[in-house]
């Protein structure tokens, strides 16, 4: 293609919003546009293999820390269960952090359940917990993983249909074109908007579910009995999807996507730095993920509507709980109002770059940076959020129980 000089003119093909110059002439390693699926492939593979170590590894030397570097008087209840007491060897670190079961996609697990799997205590140490006898079994059953292997993987196939469908008929690119951004009018662009976002889904509802089912396939997953008496095998189930659908709030939200992810973050982070847990651990999710600039707009307004949500939670949610038709409509209200805001924080993830980004965000005129930062600003926060923070460790138990 040549331009009115006669000089040749670089092809663009669109990628996640960008234009970006054609694959012949784009740097390499750079995620490639739809013309070239395989490079975009091996750009996600180098990402999730890359960031599963990061988390593995960090997991593995806080487990270690925790066990060898502290005073047992000195770690609360989860870290005394979690902290590994005898240096492992070698070859021990290495089949946790390789082991073919979530070399790929994870997820992110504890290195004395994965040993306790290596060694066939997994799902014994789990069934010890709970009083058989009296549930009329004179032995120990043995739970199979079969019925929730089939359901995952049937979860998994619908996934991958709604992505074949519904993802390629609302393409993230879709939120950078002329209609979207200059013709449609707001309350369009934040329906359209909420449809992009969940047309965006799939792709990892298949990843991480397919991820448990392979795991559970193995025999690694089984985390006890529910109320019911039913076996469960969500020990390393990375999302709840109907949680996540039926969320009322930003936070439930969050506890429902990424959830081995979530509680990594909570351990290595929020749980041990003494101010602004909350900031802090998301910036390090950022880092975690990687240099792109849409994982940092991602974040950090995450970490506005993060505060701005939990203060309208503690200022205004009580005045709902009188009646059921109150909580019924406050529900409602709530879901409408934290789907719309989870899909306009996460709107740069999948777009990445500065430019559509920031073409998103002025076409929805930043209405949620803004009305966040008025009610972080305005509303009465509980005087406790920016203090240092005390973890409950045994030794402070104890003396609670003295007192």
């Amino acid at each position: 293609m040549q331009d009115g000089s006669g000089a040749a003119v670089q092809p663009l093909v669109p990628h996640h919003g960008l234009h970006l110059p054609a694959p012949a002439q784009r740097a390499p390693g750079h995620p490639a546009g739809p013309d070239t699926p395989s490079l975009w492939q091996w750009d996600t593979l180098q990402y999730a293999t890359s960031a599963g170590y990061t988390s593995s590894t960090m997991e593995f030397s806080l487990q270690i820390f925790l066990g060898l570097g502290r005073r047992a008087e000195d770690l609360s209840a989860e870290q005394h269960r979690l902290a590994v007491k005898v240096k492992p060897s070698f070859l021990q670190y290495l089949s946790y952090l390789l082991n073919f079961m979530s070399v790929i996609a994870g997820p992110c697990n504890n290195f004395k359940d994965y040993i306790a799997f290596i060694e066939g205590r997994h799902t014994h140490m789990k069934l010890l917990e709970v009083n058989w006898k009296q549930r009329g079994f004179q032995s120990l059953p043995e739970p199979s993983p079969t019925g929730a292997v089939i359901r995952k993987l049937y979860m998994t196939l619908v996934s991958l249909l709604l992505f074949l469908t519904l993802t390629k008929t609302f393409p993230v690119t879709c939120l950078v074109d002329d209609w979207f951004v200059h013709k449609a009018n707001f309350l369009t662009r934040l329906c359209y908007l909420y449809i992009v976002m969940q047309a965006s889904k799939p792709k990892y509802y298949f990843a991480w579910t397919l991820a448990d089912a392979v795991n559970n396939a193995a025999g690694f997953g089984f985390s006890g009995v529910d109320k019911n008496g039913n076996f469960c095998w969500d020990l390393l189930s990375n999302l709840n999807i109907w949680k996540i659908e039926t969320a009322t709030s930003f936070k439930m939200y969050l506890e429902n996507w990424n959830i081995q992810t979530a509680t990594w973050l909570k351990r290595v982070c929020y749980e041990r730095v003494p101010w602004y847990p909350t900031v802090l651990t998301f910036v390090l999710s950022a880092l975690w993920h990687g240099v792109y600039p849409g994982y940092y707009f991602t974040f950090l307004t995450g970490t506005l509507v993060t505060v701005a949500a939990r203060t309208m939670r503690n200022n205004y949610r009580h005045y709902f709980l009188s009646s059921k038709a109150l909580k019924v409509a406050y529900d409602v209200v709530t879901w409408a109002v934290t789907q719309l805001a989870v899909s306009y924080t996460v709107a740069p993830f999948v777009m990445l770059a500065v430019e559509p980004t920031i073409s998103l965000y002025k076409s929805m005129y930043f209405y949620l940076h803004i009305i966040s930062l008025l009610i972080i600003l305005f509303l009465p926060v509980k005087p406790h959020a920016h203090i240092q923070r005390q973890p409950q460790t045994l030794n402070s138990i104890n003396k609670k129980k003295k007192d």
